[in-house]
């Protein structure tokens, strides 16, 4: 991974997330305001613009403009915990212009320590936590193996993730005022992390 391919990769995701904005609209609008999928729309193309502008090579720097544009576009709770997983990504990548995959997979859990620090968060309360930390492990558990096979096993971690927060109780934000009836409803922000990972993933292919 060097600056270009983060660039290109990114540039994917931001397509894929703008393609699902009305889903994630949707998802927010059973138990949240309605605006997760303009926010995240807005988010991810400030960091795809940010990044197409820059011509900085070292991947922490270019990770923490990308942060700061994330952070600046989409100033929500979710948008917050974006951009702190990107500053944990900077600062795990910093100095270094290319990366391998077990690079990739040290920063991942360092962006995860990150927010987990910061927000208190743990699994099973219905957040983005619950697809980010599995996909997280799955890079881990494949240290040595090649970026399509570890990606690919982040990506049906995200999934399966995402998939129970289904079965969860929400605990946190807006979510949470709903009680037992957030019951049978994905969490947006995993289902965003999961559209992130699945998207990694192809480009690895």
């Amino acid at each position: 991974m060097d600056s270009q391919k983060l660039k290109t990769v990114w540039h994917k995701i931001s397509e894929k997330i703008a393609a699902n904005k009305d889903y994630l609209t949707e998802l927010d609008q059973a138990l949240g305001d309605g605006d997760l999928g303009v926010s995240m729309v807005h988010g991810f193309e400030a960091v795809d613009q940010a990044f197409s502008q820059s011509q900085e090579q070292d991947l922490g720097k270019l990770l923490l403009a990308g942060s700061k544009a994330f952070n600046g576009a989409a100033p929500s709770s979710l948008g917050t915990i974006i951009s702190l997983g990107m500053m944990g990504l900077a600062s795990a990548l910093k100095g270094k212009a290319e990366a391998t995959f077990d690079d990739l997979a040290d920063a991942f859990g360092k962006s995860l320590d990150k927010i987990v620090q910061r927000t208190g968060t743990k699994t099973g309360e219905k957040t983005m936590i619950d697809a980010y930390l599995p996909a997280c492990e799955a890079l881990k558990a494949h240290a040595g193996a090649t970026a399509e096979e570890g990606f690919k096993a982040a990506a049906e971690a995200a999934r399966a993730g995402s998939e129970a927060t289904k079965q969860m109780v929400a605990a946190h934000g807006r979510a949470a005022y709903y009680g037992e009836k957030s019951l049978g409803h994905f969490d947006g922000g995993s289902v965003v992390v999961k559209l992130v990972f699945e998207t990694i993933a192809e480009s690895c292919e």
